[in-house]
């Protein structure tokens, strides 16, 4: 969590708090959420930990030591945007406000500072962004490479009058103590989580992947690198930008003015609906909108006439018709398409592309729901055809198995109850569970029925602020 900066010390100021307790409060809040929301970390990053501000200043050392002409100090003026953290350009403002937080105020600085030589590292970053793999989707990296081509500028690094960061390792000429940017000290969190300088972190570097939003792509794909390559350390493999969620059209940030209430929208229909509804909706390569009225719409087709309804059906069935035990029957044409969902769904998720990952596992929620109306087993139980039955109801247990594998992602606890459900006991663990995916090994389990995955609301939820 990046807890530095003049935004942060005036959000604290007008909070009648100091800093730290501050963001000690919003890290709790945050944590809180991710639990609620079933988001897992390996480790919960902030920059007030005293291991990561070791880590800021033995990286600036670094640099100092390996191209000690990369910093230098200069007088420098210029417009700045309290909610980027940003010196604007020219082309980034718009009727003299940021563009992308058009209802802050921007200042006009003055000061004299430590600069980074960001210009000496045009051609490396051109080469790296045109590298096949770098930096995606496309779009994003035509704009990166235009501003390359546009000339980069030498950025300033610290900053005069802020007590609130990380003091920079030297002083100015003048025995002056500035402040380190704020971005000059949260991107290094990416290296800093992996111990660094401690013995061991070359273990855990470089990151494979950065994923980061629209905004903030020239951090990640031309200053974050250019400091990695001044300090001669191994670059990220891969950066994904992806776009924003937008409510009702308007950017969520209460810096640029717009947001909606989180827990309200995890109340209307669960943690799982909302992750789900998200991921769907919102595509990974472009920006999405959404409403509360959509929202309604995805949980009753999607979830609770889609997943929900074919879960209820099935173990009914198989409770009904064969006492709870998956019947060992040959495959089906559920099962053929159960593989292909499962091949473009792989294809979409390794693409960084969650959508169309969530659109091919629900593709397969259709095919069979379709199929138990197709294959009617309540007649064919009526008519006694057993092998006929069998086949049926083999091949929607497979189906439910590898659904709860390819929904996990997006619907952690829904997943979890169904392969529970399913005879596979109380976890799905993510480094066997693909298997299922091929070969749903399920033939002779005992199911359960459970209750609703989804139920539908009584009455219509309100509408939410």
């Amino acid at each position: 969590m990046d807890e530095h900066g003049q935004k942060v010390a005036q959000s604290a100021e007008a909070a009648g708090l100091s800093p730290q307790a501050f963001t000690d409060r919003i890290a709790g809040l945050f944590r809180a959420t991710w639990d609620r929301l079933d988001i897992t970390y390996d480790r919960f990053m902030r920059t007030t930990d005293a291991q990561h501000k070791t880590g800021v200043r033995a990286l600036v050392e670094r640099i100092y030591q390996k191209n000690p002409g990369d910093f230098y100090q200069k007088s420098y003026e210029g417009w700045y945007c309290v909610g980027c953290e940003l010196f604007k350009r020219e082309a980034e403002i718009e009727d003299g406000h940021c563009i992308i937080h058009p209802k802050l105020t921007l200042e006009r600085k003055t000061e004299r500072n430590w600069f980074f030589r960001l210009s000496r590292y045009s051609d490396f970053l051109r080469r790296l962004n045109t590298r096949p793999g770098f930096f995606e989707p496309e779009a994003r990296r035509n704009e990166i490479l235009a501003l390359i081509d546009s000339g980069l500028e030498d950025i300033s690094v610290t900053r005069a009058r802020l007590s609130w960061g990380i003091p920079w390792p030297r002083p100015l000429e003048g025995g002056e103590v500035q402040t380190t940017w704020v971005w000059f000290d949260a991107l290094p969190n990416y290296l800093t989580a992996t111990g660094f300088p401690e013995p061991g972190w070359e273990s855990r570097w470089p990151a494979q992947l950065h994923v980061v939003g629209k905004d903030i792509t020239r951090l990640h794909t031309v200053i974050w690198p250019a400091m990695l390559e001044s300090a001669g350390l191994p670059l990220p493999e891969h950066v994904w930008s992806h776009g924003f969620a937008l409510f009702k059209g308007e950017k969520v940030s209460k810096s640029a003015g717009g947001s909606f209430g989180l827990e309200g929208a995890i109340e209307r229909h669960g943690p799982d609906a909302l992750r789900y509804f998200l991921l769907r909706e919102i595509p990974w390569d472009a920006d999405g909108s959404y409403t509360w009225e959509r929202f309604d719409e995805r949980y009753t087709a999607d979830l609770a006439d889609g997943i929900g309804n074919l879960a209820s059906r099935v173990l009914a069935m198989l409770e009904r018709y064969r006492k709870g035990v998956v019947p060992d029957a040959p495959e089906t044409d559920l099962d053929r398409a159960g593989r292909d969902a499962a091949a473009r769904y792989a294809k979409a998720m390794e693409g960084l592309l969650l959508h169309k990952g969530a659109a091919a596992a629900w593709d397969l929620v259709t095919e069979a729901n379709v199929y138990v109306d197709r294959r009617a087993p309540w007649t064919q139980a009526k008519a006694k055809d057993e092998a006929g039955l069998d086949e049926t109801l083999g091949a929607l247990a497979r189906t439910l198995v590898r659904l709860a594998v390819l929904t996990s992602p997006f619907l952690p606890q829904a997943a979890v109850k169904l392969w529970a459900a399913m005879g596979l006991g109380p976890t799905l663990p993510p480094e066997r569970a693909w298997n299922h995916v091929s070969v749903p090994g399920v033939s002779g389990r005992r199911t359960a029925r459970i209750a609703p995955l989804f139920p539908k609301p009584e009455k219509a939820p309100e509408a939410a602020s």
